[in-house]
């Protein structure tokens, strides 16, 4: 996909992305301390289970599960050297799932540490990072990059830059507070603004709070920016059981309501984030209606 197709989708109005993937897996079985990457290819059914329901319920866009597929990441479970063959493995499973009419974005995410100068690592080190997966990420056909739950803007800078070269659409979301403030310091909207100039094709929020609590930073996103704004948080807030296990305590159509007064406040791709299911995006298409795209 160009970036000016993806500018032409995003102008038709409002484009639906997935839900959850993370809380999904867990809920089907997946056991906390595993490397998601690897249990996923262990049980493939699930994934194309929930990713195939989401096409259903009206996703435009599915991330393929790589959040955490880069080499920091996989170094945790000793499968660094497996880069390329697991994301490679990973979109090809989620291409299976979306099927013809459903884009699939390669998933990145923050590697959890802020660069220079104001934590230890140096840009150079993320930029390397980022582009390592990206290279796998887009020689296995990934149609987009999805950066997301980004936690500073010198993290994206580095990550735009490293994916430059490679011509697809890179959609570029953090995670914030309730204010707007960006977990390494500034402003979303701050970030935002920079990520623009450095060549996203979208930019917003994700995960970190509910849809309930995020309608002046939508707002601020979009005066901030001229390219689409993305709003995809968690299902409310998290309530733990005896077991550990989160739930969150907004249902679907609280969810697919406070959603629709982000489109209203200057979202235009949307979807959820932790606590989101099939059930929400069915719920959201429901809610938005016409206004979607479909095509």
């Amino acid at each position: 996909m160009t970036k000016e197709e993806f500018s032409r989708l995003a102008a038709q109005g409002p484009v639906l992305l997935d839900g959850a993937t993370g809380s999904n897996l867990r809920a089907a079985g997946m056991p906390v301390g595993v490397s998601s990457e690897l249990w996923v290819l262990e049980h493939p059914q699930v994934l194309l289970d929930l990713q195939r329901a989401y096409a259903e319920a009206g996703s435009r866009i599915i991330m393929a599960p790589t959040f955490s597929a880069n080499r920091t990441g996989l170094k945790n479970f000793g499968l660094e050297e497996r880069l390329g063959e697991l994301n490679a493995a990973l979109v090809a499973l989620s291409k299976e799932a979306a099927g013809d009419r459903v884009l699939v974005a390669g998933d990145l995410s923050t590697l959890g540490r802020p660069l220079e100068p104001v934590g230890d690592m140096p840009y150079s080190e993320a930029y390397d990072t980022y582009r390592e997966q990206m290279e796998a990420l887009g020689s296995a056909g990934a149609d987009l990059f999805a950066l997301e739950t980004l936690m500073g803007a010198e993290e994206a800078a580095a990550a735009l830059d490293a994916a430059a070269d490679f011509g697809l659409p890179v959609m570029v979301s953090f995670s914030v507070e309730a204010d707007g403030g960006v977990i390494f310091g500034g402003t979303v909207w701050e970030a935002a603004a920079m990520a623009q100039e450095l060549g996203a094709s979208a930019v917003g929020v994700n995960c970190s709070v509910g849809p309930d609590q995020l309608e002046s930073v939508i707002r601020s996103v979009r005066a901030a920016v001229e390219i689409p704004v993305i709003a995809k948080p968690n299902a409310g807030l998290p309530v733990m059981d005896e077991r550990g296990q989160a739930h969150y305590s907004m249902g679907p159509e609280d969810f697919a309501r406070h959603m629709e007064a982000l489109v209203k406040a200057g979202a235009g791709i949307v979807g959820g984030c932790c606590g989101t299911t099939p059930a929400y995006v069915r719920q959201l298409a429901k809610v938005l209606g016409r206004q979607l795209v479909s095509d």
